[in-house]
């Protein structure tokens, strides 16, 4: 497994199931598998188990990746666990992906994101929370899919494509100032 965060790489560690809500919704074969495990989620971003599986499902299907996909809804603290002990560093993230391994052609992987950091990036850039886990969700199945940001090439390239599948679900550009409210991400 190949650790990444959205500012460096994805992991596999495995999932945090977490101490709250753990609402499993599957959304067909391809469909991501969602747990809520921190309820501020559901506070914060109504019905936040469909804006993840309408980011995944469109980010699987801009990639033409067909697997399972797995995304909690977790908290600092886990994400920084999993950070340090997939990463070596010892903080949270707003995004980590956990590439599965490859065996007879699997593709897919965990998507754990936490709900304190991006909180505070989506207030930071006064964003819309809903607009903000739909990225990290499109940007998190983009690196199971085997792009990354490391040179300012793949970054551009990677930028392009999540805009590109934001815009497809009404969320503005996220890399555009000015342009963070989403049009229709909660739905």
């Amino acid at each position: 497994m190949k650790p990444r965060s959205s500012t460096g790489p994805a992991h596999k560690g495995g999932v945090a199931a977490g101490r709250a809500t753990q609402a499993a919704l599957k959304a067909g074969p391809d469909g991501p598998d969602v747990t809520v495990a921190d309820r501020r989620w559901n506070r914060a971003v109504p019905h936040p188990a469909r804006v993840v599986k309408r980011a995944a499902s469109a980010a699987l299907a801009a990639t033409g990746c067909h697997g399972p996909v797995t995304v909690v809804l977790a908290d600092d603290r886990a994400v920084a666990r999993m950070n340090w002990r997939h990463r070596g560093r010892n903080r949270p993230t707003n995004v980590l992906t956990f590439e599965y391994p490859a065996a007879g052609g699997l593709w897919g992987g965990d998507i754990i994101i936490a709900f304190e950091t991006v909180a505070r990036e989506a207030q930071a850039a006064g964003r819309d929370m809903a607009a903000h886990l739909a990225h990290l969700v499109v940007h998190g199945v983009l690196h199971l899919a085997g792009h990354d940001h490391h040179h300012p090439g793949e970054a551009r390239e990677m930028e392009m494509l999540e805009a590109r599948i934001l815009s497809g679900l009404g969320v503005a550009n996220p890399w555009k100032p000015g342009r963070m409210v989403t049009r229709g991400a909660r739905s």
